[in-house]
């Protein structure tokens, strides 16, 4: 009899508004819908799917530039949809919101891509729109195609994008919680009072990378501040993540490399000032199920034969700014420092991994870890991640689309809750609660607490007018 889990998984479906995401090649598997992403129909569906399923979220990923490393251009690319076309992931979540009542929105979006000002309105619209069902994967970008596409000759330096990251947080921050008092809105009728201008304030910012003066546009949302979901792992990456996430997603070959990712990020957390296990660590996985293991077999051997490793190739060559088709297959690659994700750099470059090998890997057209057969047996692989690695939970990332998760959460999440670890219900409230079983906003322990009314890390230039 398997030992109780003692604890209850986090689920996240991963996706893109695009037709490949981290498998390539299976938009060509005759069951996969992935062509559809620009039919609105496609993602409620999915959203009600996921619903039905108790998934907790979808955390939705999103690039600026293209993945043009690899053979020094795009051929690739575009021939099996490498993440191109990609659409916008924010535009997607209030129709997804409306067909749905608990299930949370991760959105990825980039901090080089909009001032802070207008970016706290969104988020904030979001999260009054699905009442507190919204998250903001923060990235800082690595593609120079993206810097190109917008004027720049390439990306800032590394360790510097993470510095602008710090300082724009703290202008959200200031936005989100310090602008507008909690009691600011009155709605009195009689007295024609809808917000008291003594309880609102414009928040004064004067920094390296900005400088912002005004009031924050909406009134105060649910969570106020989005759920802060993070997935930068370099040295840097970790020090902000520390200080900022609230989940952090992590991408790792084994468990052995997941627990020493997972035991760093918690000391991390805690030489921050935080408790170390009030962040969430989610790791992608790919699940392969059904009823028998033979037929589980027979689906993973279908998604092998319509997957495309030399795609999945090109989008790790973008990750890691280094060009693998003049390689040999044996041939030794100069990985080294680069400008690109830093982590998936020295993770090749510690496991020595030549061409031939990082093919194999991609056999699925993605490196995410593989859980495959009968439903018992993928909660059995899942629950050894959470013990052997110390993981809360994975994100679930697409092989033909939406039949992963469908069977899923028709195989797999029964089987999970049968042994209590997963849900048999929604809790009430935000997304933020559901995830903590505390409040709906930011604890005290987090940086955030600084930027409140009271706090020492806000100015303000005055009542709003």
């Amino acid at each position: 009899m398997t030992t109780p889990l003692g604890k209850q998984i986090i689920v996240n479906a991963f996706n893109m508004n695009c037709v490949g995401h981290i498998n390539h090649g299976q938009w060509t598997h005759p069951r996969d819908r992935s062509a559809d992403y620009t039919q609105l129909d496609h993602w409620t569906a999915l959203a009600r799917t996921l619903e039905d399923g108790l998934f907790d979220g979808i955390f939705l990923a999103d690039i600026l530039g293209s993945y043009d490393v690899y053979g020094g251009g795009l051929d690739v690319t575009l021939r099996e949809s490498v993440q191109l076309p990609v659409n916008d992931p924010v535009m997607l979540v209030s129709a997804m919101a409306a067909v749905t009542r608990h299930l949370g929105f991760g959105v990825t979006v980039n901090v080089n891509q909009e001032a802070p000002y207008t970016f706290a309105r969104r988020l904030s619209t979001l999260d009054h729109l699905t009442r507190g069902r919204i998250g903001w994967i923060i990235v800082t970008g690595y593609l120079d195609s993206a810097a190109r596409a917008v004027g720049r000759d390439g990306q800032t330096d590394h360790d510097l994008r993470y510095d602008q990251a710090d300082e724009y947080l703290e202008v959200l921050y200031k936005l989100w919680e310090g602008s507008w008092d909690e009691d600011a809105v009155i709605r009195d009728r009689d007295a024609r009072i809808y917000a008291d201008p003594a309880k609102v304030r414009s928040i004064r910012h004067e920094g390296r990378f900005y400088r912002v003066e005004g009031p924050h546009l909406s009134e105060p949302s649910p969570q106020r501040t989005p759920v802060l979901l993070q997935a930068g792992s370099s040295g840097r990456g970790l020090r902000f993540a520390a200080r900022h996430a609230e989940c952090v997603f992590i991408s790792a070959p084994d468990k052995g490399a997941a627990k020493k990712a997972v035991t760093a990020l918690r000391q991390a957390v805690a030489d921050a000032g935080r408790d170390p296990q009030s962040v969430r660590v989610l790791i992608g996985v790919n699940v392969v199920t059904d009823t028998s293991a033979a037929v589980a077999a027979e689906k993973l051997a279908e998604y092998r034969a319509n997957s495309s490793p030399e795609a999945g190739l090109a989008h790790f060559a973008a990750s890691t700014g280094i060009d693998f088709a003049p390689y040999g297959l044996d041939d030794p690659i100069p990985y080294g420092p680069g400008n690109a994700i830093q982590s998936a750099s020295s993770l090749a470059q510690s496991r020595g991994w030549t061409k031939r090998d990082l093919l194999a890997q991609l056999a699925l057209g993605g490196r995410y870890p593989l859980a495959a057969g009968t439903p018992a047996e993928v909660a059995d692989e899942l629950e050894s991640w959470v013990r052997a690695a110390g993981v809360d939970g994975f994100n679930l990332t697409r092989l033909a689309s939406p039949e992963t998760y469908e069977d899923f959460a028709r195989l797999v999440v029964p089987e999970l809750q049968d042994r209590g670890s997963c849900k048999t219900e929604y809790a009430p409230g935000t997304w933020r609660r559901r995830l903590f079983g505390q409040g709906d906003r930011l604890p005290a322990d987090h940086a955030v607490a600084a930027y409140r009314p009271g706090g020492d890390g806000v100015q303000f230039a005055g009542a709003a007018e």
